[in-house]
């Protein structure tokens, strides 16, 4: 950093001094990181999947880092780095959730945070580990790292900030309103009116948002078929079975995407093997001890088989398998993230309980937490790249964000916990296993796919039903033949691609869900698309800080908050 750089606000600490640093920690892991934390756990719990905290971070350090100039995009990309990783382990709780499900004990807190330190910590070093090859050699786009670098070039702006600011502000109002309306009016929860899944699909968009009404539709349309051959009850939800199919199109479309990758990349690595090109100095700010990361990565790897046997009484075979798996799916979903903004940490949980049943495994528990070292470990591993891409992009210091990157996984494992317990204790609901409820019986604001997805894969470790393993064999046919023909024709009309032959990945989400959910996040994506297409009209607003995403951010914000404020509420009255 340039301690010489000039402050546009004196009063603020000099860049590169502990109080700049400590400035920055406490911003990212203390009041953004909750922030983003609470938000990405009320949405894995409401929906199932959370939308990353790296572009509301962002946006938010930049306000605190305004005072710098231009020179600020760095403490932003420091604050974000750390309350992204907050936000990637909060919404990690569901494990919890999954236990409850279950019926597996809870171990005491302070185990768990223990244990899930463990596991963050080795996913960071392994992230960090393979981001030379992804993110230097490899230049995949990263998405979400690119709009995330394009905000902090762009919010040097004062008036973009403030703009953006407001945007994000009047969402997170409207979602709070209406989080709070829905409790209390009950023609607003006939409708299964939520927030956060519009915002959702403010965010993702139409060609997103529609795919997963597609899938939706479609396991109700198949609904009767499914009762008539026993793989449903009458009163089931289509979900029950849809969500292996799912599952499935995910597993199948991932595996054509990365054979295209391999093919394209070996070629090229051979080429410029064969071509021997002298290696350019490495830059200062890419310098990263090769030495000392290995170490980490070793001394977590133990720690996290340590912790999970000594403290979980999970057996060490199967913890050191998963340990093994995570180099092998940190590189997969890495470069699925990189490409398509991606992280199929589903299917990764997935093959490892096939794996280690192959090996042996039939209890479920040993199968949830050997299966959560891959959920962690790979999300934290394919966030710690994502946000190394926007580095890249900045030129931010590779060592100074690893740092920013553990502070946040300290703060996360703690937030993991707390979250889950509150949630659950606030939302009874959530202690109830949805995957043995009939479809009337479905809590309608909390889907909590996530858990469902976990759970419905373990209890086929004592439930062998063999046309569970039927409907993933038919759901990797389907992505595998759906994404073939989306790479031969290219479709490009909205009606094709978002409707006739959808993204697969998009496709699925409809399986996991129940029909309304996949119905509120289609209005959204539409409304986004909407948006958007208005917004693309400007010349001063940037593509990555569109009025739909920042609103649908402050949705998602603003309903979590809601959710939380009323679930203390009703804590508290009991408690009086």
């Amino acid at each position: 950093m340039d301690r010489t750089t000039p402050l546009r606000w004196r009063w603020l600490p000099v860049e590169g001094s502990w109080r700049y640093h400590l400035l920055l920690a406490v911003a990212g892991m203390f009041v953004l990181g909750p922030l983003a934390g609470v938000t990405a756990a009320y949405m894995n719990f409401s929906l199932g999947f959370f939308v990353g905290g790296q572009v509301l971070a962002g946006l938010l350090g930049s306000a605190v880092t305004a005072g710098y100039g231009a020179a600020g995009r760095h403490g932003a990309n420091y604050i974000q780095t750390a309350a992204a990783s907050v936000a990637s382990m909060s919404g990690l709780g569901v494990l919890l959730q999954a236990m409850a499900w279950m019926g597996l004990p809870q171990p005491p807190a302070w185990q768990m945070v223990l244990y899930l330190t463990c596991v963050g910590m080795f996913g960071v070093g392994v992230g960090m580990l393979y981001t030379p090859v992804l993110v230097d050699r490899m230049r995949l786009t990263f998405p979400s790292g690119l709009a995330v670098a394009n905000i902090l070039r762009a919010l040097t702006d004062p008036d973009l900030l403030r703009r953006s600011v407001k945007q994000l502000g009047g969402g997170a109002a409207v979602g709070l309103a209406s989080g709070l309306a829905t409790s209390r009016l009950p023609l607003l929860g006939a409708i299964e009116l939520s927030a956060s899944t519009f915002g959702a699909g403010l965010v993702i968009g139409a060609r997103i948002g529609i795919p997963a009404v597609v899938g939706g539709l479609i396991g109700v349309a198949l609904k009767p078929h499914f009762v008539g051959i026993g793989w449903l009850q009458p009163g089931d939800p289509p979900r029950k079975i849809m969500f292996l199919i799912a599952l499935g199109t995910i597993m199948g479309a991932a595996l054509i995407d990365l054979g295209l990758i391999f093919a394209r990349a070996l070629p090229r690595a051979r080429r410029e093997a064969a071509a021997r090109e002298p290696t350019p100095a490495v830059e200062d700010w890419k310098r990263v001890n090769i030495v000392r990361l290995v170490l980490w990565v070793l001394f977590w790897a133990i720690a996290t088989v340590v912790s999970g046997h000594l403290l979980l009484g999970q057996p060490v075979f199967y913890l050191a398998v998963a340990v093994a798996l995570v180099f092998l799916f940190a590189l997969v979903n890495g470069i699925s993230v990189g490409i398509s903004d991606s992280n199929p940490i589903s299917s990764a949980f997935v093959v490892t309980v096939i794996i280690l049943a192959a090996l042996g495994l039939r209890d479920p528990g040993v199968g949830l937490m050997a299966g959560a070292v891959l959920l962690v470990a790979t999300s934290v591993a394919c966030d710690m790249q994502q946000d190394r891409s926007t580095g890249w992009r900045l030129g931010t210091p590779r060592v100074l964000q690893f740092r920013y990157q553990v502070l946040g996984i300290l703060m996360g494992a703690t937030m993991a916990v707390v979250f889950a317990r509150l949630f659950m204790a606030a939302y009874p609901v959530l202690l109830q296993d949805q995957t043995v409820m009939k479809a009337d019986q479905q809590p309608a604001e909390w889907a909590s796919a996530m858990t469902y997805k976990l759970v419905g894969v373990l209890r086929g470790l004592t439930d062998e039903m063999p046309y569970q393993r039927t409907a993933i064999a038919i759901g990797v046919a389907a992505g595998a033949v759906i994404e073939v023909l989306r790479k031969r024709l290219r479709p490009r009309s909205f009606w094709l691609d978002a409707i006739v032959l959808p993204s697969p990945y998009a496709l699925s989400f409809g399986g996991f869900v129940n029909l309304p959910t996949s119905l509120w996040l289609g209005a959204g994506g539409v409304a986004g698309s909407l948006l958007d297409a208005r917004n693309s009209r400007r010349k001063d607003v940037p593509p990555d800080m569109g009025i739909a995403s920042l609103f649908g951010g402050g949705l998602i914000a603003g309903d979590a908050l809601a959710a939380v404020g009323i679930g203390v509420a009703s804590l508290l009255a009991a408690l009086v």
